[in-house]
């Protein structure tokens, strides 16, 4: 039976996909939790339609878009923070923490679930990070992460004058 999806189904399809699955399946599982509906013909053209739209969606977005891929795939998010023993850091960075310093260099709004980290940064170092934008619009930001204590200024040791060379009489 041919059924298409309303929502996406673990090891089965994405939302809008057009499956063939066996009957007792659809009919005892997909369709009574309306997960899916039957595949006839006016509905197989209305999801075609559907996907044809939001192709020219996506492509118009990705086109607005293109310059601001432009200007993240330049960019360099330096981020400082504590360190312990062996360079990891007391905690971690987090994708909101990339975005939010990214945002602050572009003066435009990026959304944290837009950046893309596969587990959150726990050591200082230099890491190439993906900023999913639009469809397959999907720069790469360098972020690197710093020792706070190292990249303050150290403090300069003030010259005092002891009298020593002074003769007193």
């Amino acid at each position: 039976m041919k059924v298409i999806l309303t929502e996406d189904v673990q090891n089965l399809g994405t939302t809008g996909t057009i499956q063939e699955v066996k009957n007792g399946y659809a009919r005892n599982y997909l369709l009574p939790r309306g997960l899916a509906k039957p595949a006839t013909p006016g509905t197989v053209k209305l999801i075609e339609q559907k996907k044809a739209a939001d192709e020219k969606k996506i492509a118009r977005a990705e086109e607005e878009n293109r310059a601001l891929a432009g200007q993240i795939e330049q960019q360099t998010v330096r981020l400082t923070a504590r360190v312990g023993q062996n360079g990891r850091l007391y905690g971690s960075i987090t994708s909101a923490q990339i975005a939010d310093a990214l945002s602050a260099k572009l003066g435009q709004e990026i959304d944290r679930r837009k950046v893309e980290l596969p587990e959150n940064i726990h050591s200082v170092g230099e890491y190439d990070v993906t900023v999913r934008l639009v469809g397959r619009l999907a720069p790469k930001v360098k972020v690197i992460v710093e020792d706070e204590a190292a990249t303050a200024t150290p403090a300069t040791p003030e010259v005092v004058d002891s009298g020593a060379d002074t003769v007193q009489s």
